[in-house]
């Protein structure tokens, strides 16, 4: 089955630390580069962060320095730790395989409160 399933969401305070998880099928996670998108109410979804299978990564301007994006090999995971987060990260999150064209999760929220 292709499929990529988020988890790790949730409600935080300001300056608090998250770790969001996806799992890959087999197919997807071949595929070169995976990476984590949100969409925040009334905003088009943007590119947070990717990973090429060589580990080469990439990160907007606005999370650098405190989100870091890895993957496991070896259980087709890719994570994406937040840390010092900000209300502005409020979100839904997207795992996504291959581009914008390629495959996505179904998304899991991340609030962060004042």
């Amino acid at each position: 089955q292709v499929q990529l399933v988020e988890s790790g969401g949730g409600l935080v305070q300001a300056g608090g630390s998250l770790r969001l998880s996806c799992a890959a099928s087999r197919i997807i996670f071949s595929i070169n580069t995976m990476g984590w998108y949100r969409q925040a109410p009334g905003k088009q979804r943007d590119l947070v962060a990717t990973i090429t299978s060589g580990g080469s990564t990439n990160y907007a301007d606005s999370v650098k320095g405190r989100f870091t994006i890895s993957r496991y090999n070896a259980k087709r995971t890719v994570y994406l730790q937040m840390n010092s987060l900000k209300p502005e990260d409020t979100a839904v999150y997207y795992c996504n395989g291959g581009g914008t064209s390629g495959y996505w999760g179904q998304g899991t929220q991340v609030t962060v409160s004042d």
